[in-house]
Protein backbone atom coordinates (compact mmCIF):
# COMPACT_ATOMS: atom_id res chain seq x y z
CA UNK A 1 0.00 0.00 0.00
CA UNK A 2 1.11 3.56 -0.69
CA UNK A 3 0.45 6.12 2.00
CA UNK A 4 0.85 9.87 2.29
CA UNK A 5 0.77 10.29 6.02
CA UNK A 6 3.55 12.08 7.84
CA UNK A 7 4.53 8.73 9.31
CA UNK A 8 4.28 6.44 6.30
CA UNK A 9 3.32 2.81 6.60
CA UNK A 10 6.27 0.50 6.58
CA UNK A 11 8.55 2.61 8.79
CA UNK A 12 12.29 2.05 8.56
CA UNK A 13 13.37 -1.25 10.01
CA UNK A 14 10.21 -3.13 9.02
CA UNK A 15 10.09 -5.66 6.21
CA UNK A 16 6.88 -4.33 4.64
CA UNK A 17 7.86 -1.28 2.61
CA UNK A 18 10.96 -1.15 0.45
CA UNK A 19 10.61 2.60 -0.21
CA UNK A 20 9.76 4.97 2.63
CA UNK A 21 9.90 8.72 2.01
CA UNK A 22 9.29 11.07 4.92
CA UNK A 23 8.73 14.77 4.32
CA UNK A 24 11.17 14.93 1.42
CA UNK A 25 12.11 18.41 0.29
CA UNK A 26 14.42 19.49 -2.51
CA UNK A 27 15.41 23.09 -3.17
CA UNK A 28 17.58 24.31 -6.02
CA UNK A 29 19.54 27.56 -6.00
CA UNK A 30 18.99 29.84 -9.01
CA UNK A 31 21.08 32.98 -8.64
CA UNK A 32 19.94 34.48 -5.36
CA UNK A 33 16.65 32.59 -5.35
CA UNK A 34 15.76 29.29 -3.72
CA UNK A 35 13.48 27.27 -5.99
CA UNK A 36 11.61 24.44 -4.23
CA UNK A 37 11.14 21.33 -6.40
CA UNK A 38 9.80 18.99 -3.70
CA UNK A 39 7.74 19.98 -0.67
CA UNK A 40 7.14 17.55 2.22
CA UNK A 41 6.69 14.47 0.04
CA UNK A 42 5.76 11.40 2.11
CA UNK A 43 4.77 7.96 0.84
CA UNK A 44 5.79 4.31 1.00
CA UNK A 45 5.71 1.44 -1.48
CA UNK A 46 5.81 -2.31 -0.91
CA UNK A 47 7.73 -5.10 -2.67
CA UNK A 48 6.06 -6.06 -5.94
CA UNK A 49 3.94 -2.91 -6.09
CA UNK A 50 3.57 -0.85 -9.26
CA UNK A 51 3.36 2.89 -8.54
CA UNK A 52 2.88 5.59 -11.17
CA UNK A 53 3.73 9.23 -10.52
CA UNK A 54 1.91 11.71 -12.75
CA UNK A 55 1.82 15.47 -13.00
CA UNK A 56 2.41 18.38 -15.40
CA UNK A 57 5.84 19.69 -16.31
CA UNK A 58 7.43 21.27 -13.25
CA UNK A 59 5.35 19.24 -10.80
CA UNK A 60 8.44 17.68 -9.19
CA UNK A 61 7.98 14.14 -10.48
CA UNK A 62 11.38 14.00 -12.23
CA UNK A 63 13.11 15.46 -9.18
CA UNK A 64 11.46 12.74 -7.09
CA UNK A 65 12.80 10.14 -9.55
CA UNK A 66 16.38 11.38 -9.11
CA UNK A 67 16.05 11.57 -5.33
CA UNK A 68 14.63 8.03 -5.09
CA UNK A 69 17.42 6.74 -7.30
CA UNK A 70 20.11 8.36 -5.18
CA UNK A 71 21.22 10.46 -8.15
CA UNK A 72 20.68 13.65 -6.14
CA UNK A 73 20.16 14.25 -2.43
CA UNK A 74 17.06 15.66 -0.82
CA UNK A 75 17.49 18.98 0.95
CA UNK A 76 15.29 17.90 3.85
CA UNK A 77 13.37 14.89 5.09
CA UNK A 78 14.49 11.26 4.92
CA UNK A 79 14.44 8.41 2.43
CA UNK A 80 14.74 4.75 3.35
CA UNK A 81 15.49 2.12 0.71
CA UNK A 82 15.28 -1.42 2.03
CA UNK A 83 15.56 -0.07 5.58
CA UNK A 84 18.75 1.96 4.92
CA UNK A 85 18.55 5.76 5.03
CA UNK A 86 20.15 7.23 1.90
CA UNK A 87 21.28 10.45 3.59
CA UNK A 88 23.32 8.48 6.10
CA UNK A 89 25.28 6.60 3.43
CA UNK A 90 28.59 7.68 1.95
CA UNK A 91 28.88 8.31 -1.80
CA UNK A 92 30.45 4.86 -2.23
CA UNK A 93 27.70 3.21 -0.20
CA UNK A 94 25.00 4.96 -2.23
CA UNK A 95 26.67 3.79 -5.44
CA UNK A 96 26.72 0.22 -4.17
CA UNK A 97 23.09 0.54 -3.10
CA UNK A 98 22.09 1.68 -6.59
CA UNK A 99 23.97 -1.19 -8.21
CA UNK A 100 22.48 -3.79 -5.87
CA UNK A 101 18.89 -2.61 -5.41
CA UNK A 102 17.85 -0.18 -8.16
CA UNK A 103 17.37 -0.59 -11.90
CA UNK A 104 16.86 2.47 -14.12
CA UNK A 105 14.83 2.76 -17.32
CA UNK A 106 15.01 6.07 -19.21
CA UNK A 107 12.94 7.60 -22.01
CA UNK A 108 15.94 7.83 -24.35
CA UNK A 109 16.92 4.14 -23.92
CA UNK A 110 20.64 5.00 -23.38
CA UNK A 111 21.87 1.90 -25.19
CA UNK A 112 25.52 1.71 -26.27
CA UNK A 113 25.55 1.80 -30.10
CA UNK A 114 28.62 -0.43 -30.51
CA UNK A 115 27.17 -3.31 -28.48
CA UNK A 116 24.55 -5.82 -29.49
CA UNK A 117 21.29 -6.06 -27.58
CA UNK A 118 22.75 -8.88 -25.51
CA UNK A 119 25.91 -6.88 -24.85
CA UNK A 120 23.83 -3.93 -23.67
CA UNK A 121 21.99 -6.19 -21.23
CA UNK A 122 25.08 -7.94 -19.95
CA UNK A 123 27.00 -4.72 -19.32
CA UNK A 124 24.66 -3.94 -16.40
CA UNK A 125 25.76 -7.22 -14.81
CA UNK A 126 29.41 -6.31 -15.39
CA UNK A 127 28.94 -2.88 -13.78
CA UNK A 128 27.16 -4.43 -10.79
CA UNK A 129 30.24 -6.61 -10.25
CA UNK A 130 32.62 -3.63 -10.14
CA UNK A 131 34.17 -3.41 -6.69
CA UNK A 132 32.19 -6.39 -5.45
CA UNK A 133 34.01 -8.63 -2.98
CA UNK A 134 32.50 -11.68 -4.67
CA UNK A 135 31.90 -11.64 -8.42
CA UNK A 136 28.53 -13.08 -9.42
CA UNK A 137 28.21 -15.01 -12.69
CA UNK A 138 25.64 -13.90 -15.23
CA UNK A 139 22.29 -15.51 -14.49
CA UNK A 140 21.65 -17.15 -17.86
CA UNK A 141 18.28 -18.53 -16.77
CA UNK A 142 17.12 -15.02 -15.85
CA UNK A 143 18.45 -13.63 -19.14
CA UNK A 144 16.49 -16.28 -21.04
CA UNK A 145 13.35 -15.54 -19.01
CA UNK A 146 13.59 -11.77 -19.49
CA UNK A 147 14.27 -11.89 -23.23
CA UNK A 148 11.46 -14.39 -23.72
CA UNK A 149 9.05 -12.32 -21.60
CA UNK A 150 9.91 -9.22 -23.64
CA UNK A 151 9.83 -10.87 -27.04
CA UNK A 152 13.42 -9.95 -27.95
CA UNK A 153 15.13 -13.35 -27.76
CA UNK A 154 15.55 -13.44 -31.53
CA UNK A 155 17.01 -9.93 -31.63
CA UNK A 156 19.90 -10.26 -29.20
CA UNK A 157 22.62 -10.20 -31.87
CA UNK A 158 21.35 -6.91 -33.33
CA UNK A 159 22.79 -3.50 -32.51
CA UNK A 160 20.49 -0.65 -31.38
CA UNK A 161 20.27 0.95 -34.85
CA UNK A 162 18.89 -2.37 -36.14
CA UNK A 163 16.07 -2.43 -33.58
CA UNK A 164 12.74 -0.62 -33.43
CA UNK A 165 12.11 1.93 -30.70
CA UNK A 166 9.95 -0.56 -28.81
CA UNK A 167 12.63 -3.25 -29.05
CA UNK A 168 15.29 -0.82 -27.84
CA UNK A 169 13.17 0.10 -24.82
CA UNK A 170 12.57 -3.57 -23.99
CA UNK A 171 16.32 -4.18 -24.20
CA UNK A 172 16.78 -1.26 -21.80
CA UNK A 173 14.25 -2.82 -19.42
CA UNK A 174 16.02 -6.18 -19.59
CA UNK A 175 19.27 -4.36 -18.77
CA UNK A 176 17.60 -2.81 -15.73
CA UNK A 177 16.26 -6.17 -14.53
CA UNK A 178 19.23 -8.49 -15.18
CA UNK A 179 20.79 -7.72 -11.78
CA UNK A 180 17.55 -8.60 -9.97
CA UNK A 181 17.03 -5.13 -8.43
CA UNK A 182 14.40 -4.75 -5.73
CA UNK A 183 13.27 -1.45 -7.28
CA UNK A 184 12.82 -0.43 -10.92
CA UNK A 185 12.63 3.33 -11.58
CA UNK A 186 11.24 4.17 -15.03
CA UNK A 187 11.30 7.77 -16.26
CA UNK A 188 8.77 8.32 -19.08
CA UNK A 189 9.55 4.86 -20.55
CA UNK A 190 6.90 5.22 -23.29
CA UNK A 191 7.54 8.85 -24.14
CA UNK A 192 9.20 8.12 -27.51
CA UNK A 193 6.99 5.20 -28.56
CA UNK A 194 3.81 4.68 -30.55
CA UNK A 195 0.72 3.13 -28.96
CA UNK A 196 1.53 -0.48 -29.87
CA UNK A 197 5.09 -0.33 -28.54
CA UNK A 198 4.00 1.69 -25.51
CA UNK A 199 1.55 -1.04 -24.55
CA UNK A 200 4.25 -3.70 -24.97
CA UNK A 201 6.62 -1.78 -22.68
CA UNK A 202 3.91 -1.19 -20.08
CA UNK A 203 3.05 -4.90 -20.20
CA UNK A 204 6.72 -5.73 -19.59
CA UNK A 205 6.92 -3.46 -16.56
CA UNK A 206 3.63 -4.78 -15.20
CA UNK A 207 4.84 -8.39 -15.55
CA UNK A 208 8.19 -7.63 -13.90
CA UNK A 209 6.41 -6.41 -10.78
CA UNK A 210 4.18 -9.48 -10.70
CA UNK A 211 6.57 -12.23 -11.79
CA UNK A 212 9.80 -10.93 -10.23
CA UNK A 213 8.22 -9.21 -7.19
CA UNK A 214 9.94 -5.93 -8.04
CA UNK A 215 8.68 -2.55 -6.96
CA UNK A 216 8.18 -0.47 -10.10
CA UNK A 217 7.90 3.30 -9.83
CA UNK A 218 7.08 4.90 -13.17
CA UNK A 219 7.20 8.62 -13.89
CA UNK A 220 4.77 9.58 -16.65
CA UNK A 221 2.81 12.52 -18.02
CA UNK A 222 0.29 10.12 -19.57
CA UNK A 223 -2.74 9.50 -17.29
CA UNK A 224 -3.86 6.58 -19.46
CA UNK A 225 -0.52 4.80 -19.11
CA UNK A 226 -0.58 5.42 -15.35
CA UNK A 227 -3.81 3.43 -15.03
CA UNK A 228 -1.91 0.11 -15.22
CA UNK A 229 -0.37 0.85 -11.82
CA UNK A 230 -1.63 -0.38 -8.46
CA UNK A 231 -1.49 3.18 -7.14
CA UNK A 232 -1.22 6.55 -8.89
CA UNK A 233 0.47 9.48 -7.16
CA UNK A 234 -0.62 12.88 -8.50
CA UNK A 235 1.92 15.69 -8.06
CA UNK A 236 1.70 19.44 -8.59
CA UNK A 237 4.03 22.24 -7.50
CA UNK A 238 6.36 19.77 -5.78
CA UNK A 239 3.63 18.27 -3.60
CA UNK A 240 1.61 15.08 -3.58
CA UNK A 241 -1.95 16.28 -4.13
CA UNK A 242 -3.74 12.94 -4.34
CA UNK A 243 -3.24 9.18 -4.49
CA UNK A 244 -5.75 6.97 -6.25
CA UNK A 245 -6.06 3.31 -7.06
CA UNK A 246 -5.12 2.16 -10.57
CA UNK A 247 -6.56 -0.74 -12.53
CA UNK A 248 -3.50 -2.94 -12.00
CA UNK A 249 -3.67 -4.22 -15.57
CA UNK A 250 -2.12 -3.31 -18.91
CA UNK A 251 -3.89 -1.21 -21.51
CA UNK A 252 -6.15 -3.12 -23.91
CA UNK A 253 -5.67 -6.28 -21.85
CA UNK A 254 -8.00 -9.06 -22.91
Amino acid sequence: MVTTSSSPAGAAGTTQSIIVAKNLGKTYRSGKLDVPALRNVSFSADPGEFVAVVGPSGSGKSTLFYVLGGLTQATSGSLFIGGAEFSQLSDLERTRMRRAKIGFVFQRFNLLPTLTAQGNIEIAHDIANLGAAEKKPLDQALLDHLTDMMGIKGRLDHRPNELSGGEQQRVAIARALITRPSIVLADEPTGNLDTKNSDAVLDTLRRSSRELNQTVLMITHNPEAAQIADRIIHMRDGEIRNIEKGTGRVLHEA
